[in-house]
């Protein structure tokens, strides 16, 4: 993988802002996210929710194609557009997964990936409402992703939230099991935070991060924080 840019290394200078969101976040999980997940989950058989899943999955092409594209990844971007076609047909609108038993693999772009790749490298740490953890750049990559996103767009250009919402619950749902986990972290903030972060550094490398220098790593902490 291209080497020419670095790992987001953890520059938080808005922690305290950033631990009063996340606290309202996950107050405002335990009220209405975690409850509605748990519901669901307990009334979807494994096997709806897992086709839910693959659906809202596999409308996320256009959004993954363009990531691809601006990358420059085109041969991805190829297979990409065969794995949509294959699991828009045969696997009936997404609901199966189809590409996947055929060896297709499956890629996960966005524009904050795409920024990455162009050279923005370390961004501040922005925990969002609702949202959650984040950077100044992937919350830019963000607003972009929402705008051409089909079920932003199905929203905002025909006022039908339903999918949204759905899509939502299905995500929450998914992470039920690290619940425990959360709860019972001695910092939940940290715990949230470093993860985010190491999952992102994961997907900008497309798997293989390189190895921290440390030596340069403690020389940019005397160095004026990020944007």
């Amino acid at each position: 993988p291209d080497r020419e840019y670095v790992l987001d290394r953890i520059s938080d200078p808005w922690e305290g802002f950033n631990r009063k969101v996340h606290y309202l976040n996950m107050t405002l999980d335990r009220s209405f996210g975690r409850p509605a997940a748990v519901v669901y989950d307990k009334v979807t058989p494994q096997p709806v929710q897992r086709g839910i899943s693959n659906f809202f999955r596999n409308i996320d092409y256009p959004v993954t194609f363009i990531n691809l594209v601006l990358q420059g990844k085109l041969k991805e971007s190829g297979i990409s557009t065969g794995r949509f076609l294959v699991n828009s047909t045969i696997g009936l609108l997404g609901l199966f997964d189809v590409a996947t038993s055929m060896g297709m693999p499956e890629y996960d772009e966005d524009f904050g990936q795409t920024l990455a790749r162009w050279g923005y490298r370390n961004s501040r740490f922005l925990m969002l409402p609702m949202f959650g953890p984040s950077t100044v750049r992937d919350g830019i990559g963000r607003s972009i992703y929402g705008y051409y996103h089909p079920v932003s767009y199905v929203a905002r250009e025909h006022d039908v939230y339903w999918p949204m919402v759905l899509d939502l619950v299905q995500q929450r749902a998914s992470f039920l099991e690290a619940d425990t986990a959360l709860d019972e972290a001695y910092d939940s903030y940290t715990l949230v935070r470093d993860a985010w972060l190491q999952n992102r550094e994961y997907k900008i490398y497309d798997g293989d991060p390189p190895m921290i220098d440390y030596e340069e790593f403690l020389e940019d902490l005397e160095e004026p924080d990020a944007n």
